[in-house]
Parts: C-alpha cells; structure tokens; sequence
C-alpha cells in the first residue's frame, strides 16, 4: 500500500463513517466529485487546501486522513501502515 492508498483508505472511510456519498463531500468542499474520487482511487497528489476542505467537510481532522502515513527523513522515503480491519 502506498501512503496515497493509505490516504484514499482513511478518506473512503471517513465518507462512509459519515453517511454522505461523494457527491455530497464534493457539495460541502466546493469540489467537483472527480476530484474527490482521484484521491480515493490513489491517483492524485492532494493539495493543502483540499486536505483541510476535505476534513473540516468530514468532521475529522488533517491528521486523521493521514493517518498511518509518514516520511522516514534517515532513508529519505515515505512509510505508510496498513489499516487496522475496518
């Protein structure tokens, strides 16, 4: 898993938890629903501003979407965790 399918996971996740499709996430971000789904398919870098529209529209915060996600600054490469079973 890369730490793009970890933050997909924990997006998808969150959506779910909150009971709004992505339509609806894209209404509350001002974001169109492709732009939601890039993400979650793990095909697209998200943007500061969208991270924080994306957690405030959830709920939740920053930290929480990136959750299981690092940078290991000794070998200079991102780690990512596999979720817990949800």
């Amino acid at each position: 898993m890369t730490p793009k399918e970890r933050f997909a996971h924990n997006l998808r996740r969150h959506r779910v938890t909150v009971g709004i499709s992505q339509e609806e996430l894209g209404e509350r971000t001002e974001l169109h629903r492709t732009e939601i789904s890039l993400p979650r398919a793990g095909r697209a870098r998200t943007r500061f501003a969208t991270l924080l529209k994306l957690a405030g529209a959830l709920g939740t915060t920053p930290n929480a979407l990136c959750e299981g996600t690092g940078w290991d600054h000794e070998r200079r490469r991102f780690t990512v965790e596999d979720p817990p079973g949800d």
